[in-house]
């Protein structure tokens, strides 16, 4: 059974930066590919970024230039690195990862970009 768990998330000020952590265990295998999602009030949620096992990323137009999505040294691991924060980035953020057909979720960490 795979499990995802995630770290980060919080308070900050518009134009400042967050990191969201992300790790993925249960497996041996390196998983295909990880991502960061997020769900506004009263929106769907959305990609924000992925990467695959090779380091190919895609972003969100909306976060193109701002946000960077990355796999850390450890198996199954990726990072968020948010700069320059807007108030139109608050939401709860979600850590996604498919393993043999299945999507698994971690729990939403929530991001509010507030003055």
């Amino acid at each position: 059974q795979v499990q995802v768990v995630t770290s980060g998330g919080g308070l900050v000020q518009p134009g400042e930066s967050l990191t969201l952590s992300c790790a993925a265990s249960g497996t041996t295998f390196v998983v295909y590919a990880m991502g960061w999602y997020r769900q506004a009030p009263g929106k769907q949620r959305e990609l924000v970024a992925r990467i695959t096992s090779s380091g190919r990323t895609n972003y969100a137009d909306s976060v193109k230039g701002r946000f960077t999505i990355s796999r850390g040294n450890a198996k199954n691991t990726v990072y968020l690195q948010m700069n320059n924060l807007k108030p139109e980035d608050t939401a709860v953020y979600y850590c996604n990862t498919n393993f043999a057909g299945t999507d698994y979720w971690g729990r939403g960490t929530q991001v509010t970009v507030s003055s």
